[in-house]
């Protein structure tokens, strides 16, 4: 089976010359790539030598027409989300995979960043060998835990989410911290005080930062 191209919006380094690092963003449910890929710029000053890409979601969303969906949330049902995330995950794999190679990057200068996307970055991310740098995930959840990487060996993980998320419950990203910390990955978490199913400044900021200093240790020689 042909798996579905994906596209969408660029931004390459605000200091020029070649990328050093790439930064995907996965955009939320019902929205597309535009919806996203002005954090490059929010971003440029902690990534200069970055370039970002936030590719459209392989199918038209149900719930809002004129959007994108990596699967469909609607039903809420996690077994059908998995599903949807297994499906999802092969066209993702190999546009990253895509872009690396655009940009003649290899696998360590890879972060991933979601919301509803979130799930995609981390089954997509986790699975990766070698890891990328750094997942950043901001009101999302863990969908499935059936590939994880080695203890030790997996990417940097953010996990950022609002305490009054009325879409996907704070104790979702609890969840999937003691699910990864119990699988040996380290995580690093904040909970955005009186913010819903967003994200706030502080929370990209924090994004940012985390970012930075994955890259960096990437970078960084083994001892």
């Amino acid at each position: 089976m042909t798996l579905p191209q994906l596209d969408g919006p660029r931004l390459a380094p605000a200091a020029g010359g070649t990328p050093r690092q790439l930064v995907v963003f996965l955009h939320g449910y019902g929205a597309d790539g535009n919806d996203l890929i002005g954090l490059g710029r929010e971003w440029a000053r902690a990534l200069p030598h970055a370039a970002f890409v936030s590719p459209n979601a392989p199918e038209p969303c149900g719930m809002a027409p004129m959007g994108r969906q990596w699967f469909d949330l609607s039903l809420g049902d996690m077994s059908i989300i998995a599903e949807g995330v297994a499906r999802a995950a092969p066209p993702l794999d190999a546009f990253l995979g895509a872009e690396l190679t655009r940009h003649n990057l290899p696998p360590e200068a890879l972060a991933s960043w979601g919301q509803q996307g979130t799930m995609m970055a981390l089954a997509v991310g986790l699975a990766r060998n070698p890891s990328p740098a750094a997942i950043v995930g901001y009101s999302g959840a863990l969908a499935t835990v059936e590939t994880l990487p080695p203890p030790g060996s997996g990417p940097a993980i953010l996990l950022v989410h609002g305490d009054m998320d009325e879409v996907i419950p704070v104790d979702a990203m609890y969840m999937a911290r003691e699910m990864l910390g119990q699988a040996g990955l380290p995580v690093e978490w904040h909970v955005s005080q009186g913010i819903g199913h967003g994200i706030d400044g502080q929370g990209l900021q924090l994004g940012g930062a985390f970012l930075k200093q994955a890259f960096g240790n990437a970078a960084s020689p083994v001892p």
